[in-house]
């Protein structure tokens, strides 16, 4: 291993519904975890969705995030703690990553605060590194679903703020995958790189809305935060991450 900040990967969108895709994507993971440690960060807004209907819940989204009623927590976390992080810790085992499936609260990795206007929804803060420093220096990837919880409730937190706490909290490399290839422009052309006075414009303008907004305002605060760039990049061609560690761009940058 060369390197020793790690490397935290959040997968999400259409990704967890296309087996072949999580596939490969992990086996390029694997070669990643060769030069230095990984943490995956999961959420599942697609399998979230379908519980909810089956169990007869109407959902609804503002500004890109789930309102989550108390009531339907169980139901989400079922769906993210349970259901999607089992299936990506089997994945992930057998591609030979020695992963280890947590929610965001183990350990008090995160501290949460609330989104009342959101219901049971929190954002997660840097907490605590040391259950996730121990398990990448025996050679584990913790896998982390984005389900939080505070004083014995369960909370839901947008995946993409999720990962990008955890890269706070291990002063790590953040990646942030995504059904596209990056961040667009309104024409559908790629966004190599942006800075928070760019990214303020697109969203005034409303090219950046909902999901991808969010996905920039986690991106955004870590590159603060680190001062260094984070990555917004599609899922589609995994083994362009391994470019991306030796230096070629890959996907939007996003600027401190």
């Amino acid at each position: 291993m060369t390197e020793t900040r790690p490397l935290i990967v959040k997968l999400g969108g259409r990704l967890l519904q296309e087996p072949a895709a999580i596939s490969s994507l992990l086996s390029v993971c694997l070669q990643i975890k060769q030069q230095r440690p990984l943490v995956l960060v999961h959420g599942g807004g697609a399998q979230v969705e379908s519980w909810l209907q089956t169990f007869g819940f109407v959902t609804e989204k503002i500004d890109g995030q789930r309102v989550s009623p108390k009531e339907q927590m169980p139901v989400i976390a079922g769906a993210l703690a349970g259901a999607v992080n089992a299936e990506l810790v089997a994945l992930a085992d057998s591609a030979g990553l020695k992963p280890v499936g947590l929610t965001l609260g183990a350990g008090g990795s995160c501290r949460f605060e609330a989104i009342s206007q959101l219901g049971a929804v929190a954002k997660a803060l840097p907490g605590q590194p040391e259950l996730l420093q121990g398990l990448l220096v025996q050679g584990f990837t913790p896998v982390l679903s984005s389900i939080g919880h505070s004083a014995g409730s369960l909370l839901n937190v947008n995946a993409d703020l999720a990962a990008a706490a955890l890269c706070q909290l291990l002063h790590g490399d953040l990646v942030l995958l995504t059904d596209v290839p990056g961040i667009l422009q309104a024409d559908g052309s790629l966004i190599p790189q942006l800075d928070a006075h760019q990214a303020s414009s697109l969203v005034a303008t409303g090219v950046i809305k909902g999901g991808m907004k969010v996905k920039l305002d986690a991106a955004l605060e870590t590159a603060q935060a680190l001062q260094r760039s984070i990555v917004v990049a599609g899922w589609q061609q995994p083994e362009l991450l391994l470019g991306l560690l030796a230096g070629q761009p890959v996907g939007s940058r996003v600027q401190p």
